[in-house]
């Protein structure tokens, strides 16, 4: 057996485990100023055994605190180890030590009154990421506050602490609620013993108006039941204060003009936010912590789109907008029926079954094959009159025959030979510019008509949805 030694002070040797040419590993045991935080219970435990009903509720719910920690969150203290204390039989956790300062001293001089927005954001998201770390596993942790919420100097991250109310029975809670000076961040329910998801969730709406505007809704005015009584029923009746006013009277003055305008661009999806948290019913808050950190995530994402702060855009403006140029799309689509309407496009009454509807494509077809048939009219009869040109041209080339023998016998006689040619030749140029005419007429007709068919392929095409 190897020889138990000290390495050095504050690591002592518990024996080898494995020895070998390059060198030896031993067992070793680390000691000196390690620190943790550790709950007391204030009810004891008579029997660690299953027939103490405490001791049974006990277990239970530090087998709950275990779940928390078997996947390591950074925003949720580390249970170390839990137990009875050997005087007085009281249950404990044991839990990591967090060094730095709590909101509630964060708060307070020479701290800022408020946090400021970008601060502030990070808090709701690391606290709600803790909830839905808690909630997920079943764990209420029930006593969320100012001073239960470090903020670590090492990480820099914000850290829930205490986990006593988790473990502790209803009536533990309602006595524990009673003593206890965190009147001002407990739901209604809670000051009759119930704790639920939604309880958590409520405290965090609390946390985070604090941080807001740098006070509770609520304050404790007095002292003993009187002030106590006095916050409960605010939590249970009274209306939660504007936040927004409430920010602004807590401006600090030695900011400059651009940051207090900045910070005071509160995101409306925060109020909303804390508005939820802060419902005087369970059901009309959040279910859960998961629900809240989406809830987060879902208005981080809109605000980095371009939604507004309070007095921005908002989602009701963006609906409102959106419905006002649906309105202005429907007016603009009867505008386009009346005009089609006053062209001759459509029948001014559809409804009529005793007037025939002709679109316009078919219109335009008819009305150039009537063109071309008045067209086709005047020049077959303007050609059956040409055709009988002949006879007319023979007899009067017999009488020329005539009066040129004539001329001949009588050359006194002063007779064109040419005339009845240079009329018939006359004739015949008019009928010509007569029948081109009126072929350039059909022609100019029809190109009309395919033009206007092209046109109204493009308005029905467009119309279309």
């Amino acid at each position: 057996m190897s020889k138990v030694f000290t390495i050095v002070e504050g690591l002592e040797n518990l024996g080898a485990l494995r020895t070998g040419g390059q060198g030896s590993v031993y067992k070793g045991k680390r000691t000196g100023t390690i620190y943790s935080a550790v709950k007391l219970i204030p009810t004891p435990i008579h029997t660690e055994s299953g027939d103490d009903k405490n001791y049974r509720n006990f277990q239970n719910e530090v087998a709950k605190l275990q779940k928390v920690n078997e996947i390591p969150n950074p925003n949720i203290v580390k249970i170390l180890s839990s137990g009875v204390t050997e005087s007085g039989s009281f249950p404990f956790i044991e839990m990591e030590y967090i060094d730095g300062p709590d909101l509630n001293e964060l708060l307070a001089p020479p701290h800022e009154k408020i946090f400021t927005l970008k601060e502030l954001l990070k808090v709701a998201d690391q606290l709600a990421c803790a909830l839905a770390h808690c909630h997920k596993v079943g764990v209420k942790h029930g006593d969320i506050k100012s001073n239960n919420v470090k903020y670590n100097i090492h990480t820099g991250n914000y850290v829930l602490l205490d986990f006593g109310l988790a473990i502790m029975s209803e009536e533990q809670r309602r006595s524990s609620i009673r003593h206890a000076g965190a009147a001002e961040f407990m739901a209604p329910e809670q000051h009759e013993g119930k704790m639920l998801l939604q309880t958590d969730v409520y405290s965090y709406g609390v946390i985070l108006y604090e941080l807001l505007t740098g006070d509770v809704p609520f304050p404790l005015t007095g002292e003993g039941d009187t002030g106590r009584n006095a916050v409960m029923l605010g939590h249970m009746e009274s209306e939660v204060p504007d936040p927004i006013k409430a920010r602004k009277l807590n401006l600090p003055e030695g900011w400059a003009e651009q940051k207090l305008r900045q910070e005071m661009q509160v995101p409306a999806w925060l109020i909303n936010l804390i508005s939820k948290c802060l419902q005087k019913k369970p059901e009309d808050r959040y279910a859960d912590g998961q629900e809240l950190h989406d809830a987060i995530v879902t208005g981080s994402i809109s605000a980095s789109a371009g939604s507004g702060s309070v007095g921005g855009v908002s989602k009701a403006n963006i609906e409102a907008l959106k419905a006002e140029n649906k309105k202005l799309q429907q007016q603009v689509l009867e505008l386009q029926s009346e005009n089609q309407d006053a062209d001759g496009d459509a029948p001014a009454v559809p409804d009529d079954e005793s007037k025939m509807i002709v679109s316009k494509l078919a219109f335009n077809a008819l009305v150039a094959l009537l063109v071309l048939f008045v067209g086709f009219s005047v020049y077959a009869a303007f050609y059956k009159k040409d055709a009988r040109l002949p006879k007319a041209t023979t007899s009067q080339d017999s009488l020329q025959t005539v009066q040129d023998t004539s001329q001949m016998a009588n050359p006194q006689q002063d007779v064109p030979a040419n005339q009845v040619y240079k009329e018939r030749r006359q004739r015949a140029d008019s009928l010509k510019r007569v029948r081109d005419s009126l072929i350039k007429a059909t022609i100019d007709s029809t190109t009309a008509a395919r033009a206007a068919a092209r046109d109204s392929a493009t308005i029905d095409t467009s119309s279309k949805p």
